[in-house]
């Protein structure tokens, strides 16, 4: 009697078929994955958390469309930007009323950095980071290509990001706006973390990159004892003049870091070759007294976890994020984001034998030297 299971070969042809119908969902899935990105960006240029956040519950579509004055002939086209915003985890969709409207609500994510009166806002950092000087296009000519500039966003600017963000006044704006909403989410999560570890008994601190001073400004508030300074480029540190809170101080790390207790590197290290890190670390070094004296260099930047090392500690999503970025950071300036053993050969480099890592949110970490 003839078996009524499938046929083997019949089975194998199936198996093949499925993995191929997954593999091009797949493929699918990375190609669009840009359309995430695209979708909210539009929502933090539209403010949508802001209004559901306004209103203090879930919002119906009829009402949200009319305080963000869509047009009537893009209701749809809206009603699907949420599906997909809904998907996201950004907002969350149920419906109300004898009429079954559509409502929208914030989520944890969207309700903690979408909404632009909250502490932790990072709309204007994904304004920033999602910008349309984007250079990624040309990766692969830069890959193939000799002599061409050390980075992708040279090759499509004809120019780096710094000197970009020296003569567009714009994409300076937004770029530092962004970068202040993110040390100052950052700068919360550190001073209720370790705070007291890292800045307790501190005399002097100098924020190296420091942008628009927000870090400096909330580690002032937190140690009113404690002198704080920005130092960063002429055009950079021209924002700060009359802070009260922190000093300006306007400079190039490559010649000089000015004397203080302690050195703060946030996300200036990654821009850079190991060769540089080292020379930025060396003045760094100069400016600050030994270990016993309370020196020492804070530095907060990613460190990378790869997929073979075994840390039930680390999410894939984690590893992905890092991934990205170091692709990201690639194309924008001649770093990396790098491992311990990595940070560590250039740490010795510099003449600093002593060092910590403190991991203060999934992807990045604080890191102290001492010598």
């Amino acid at each position: 009697m003839e078996s009524m299971n499938e046929n083997p070969i019949q089975g194998d042809h199936q198996v093949a078929k499925a993995e191929l119908m997954r593999g091009h969902d797949h493929l699918w899935n990375i190609i669009f994955s840009y359309v995430n990105s695209m979708s909210l960006k539009c929502a933090a240029e539209l403010g949508i958390a802001d209004e559901i956040y306004r209103h203090g519950q879930p919002l119906p579509l009829s009402v949200l469309l009319t305080k963000l004055s869509i047009l009537p002939s893009r209701t749809d086209s809206f009603r699907r930007l949420m599906r997909l915003l809904v998907h996201c985890g950004l907002f969350a969709r149920s419906t109300a009323g004898d009429e079954k409207e559509e409502t929208y609500a914030l989520t944890p994510i969207s309700a903690s950095f979408l909404v632009t009166s909250k502490a932790e806002n990072m709309s204007p950092f994904v304004l920033a980071m999602i910008d349309p000087v984007d250079s990624h296009h040309c990766l692969s000519r830069w890959f193939t290509t000799a002599d061409e500039p050390s980075t992708a966003f040279d090759l499509f600017h004809g120019k780096s990001v710094f000197e970009l963000s020296g003569n567009n006044p714009e994409f300076n704006a937004n770029f530092n706006r962004g970068m202040a909403a993110d040390a100052s989410f950052m700068a919360k999560l550190i001073l209720q973390q370790c705070g007291n570890d890292v800045f307790g008994g501190l005399r002097s601190v100098v924020d190296v990159g420091g942008g628009s001073g927000a870090l400096a400004t909330a580690i002032a508030g937190a140690f009113p004892q404690t002198k704080c300074a920005v130092f960063d480029l002429p055009h950079v540190v021209s924002s700060l003049q009359g802070n009260p809170m922190v000093a300006a101080i306007a400079g190039d790390m490559f010649e000089f870091v000015p004397p203080a207790d302690a050195v703060i590197l946030k996300w200036v290290l990654h821009d850079w070759n190991d060769e540089d890190c080292v020379r930025i670390l060396r003045n760094c070094k100069k400016a600050i007294p030994p270990k016993e004296e309370g020196g020492k260099v804070i530095i907060i930047e990613m460190v990378m976890k790869l997929e073979n090392e075994e840390d039930g500690s680390i999410h894939d999503e984690t590893i992905e994020t890092q991934l990205l970025f170091d692709v990201f950071m690639m194309a924008l300036a001649p770093g990396k984001e790098r491992s311990e053993a990595e940070w560590k050969s250039i740490f010795l480099a510099a003449g600093f034998p002593g060092y910590s890592i403190t991991p203060i949110l999934g992807s990045r970490s604080l890191i102290q030297l001492f010598y």
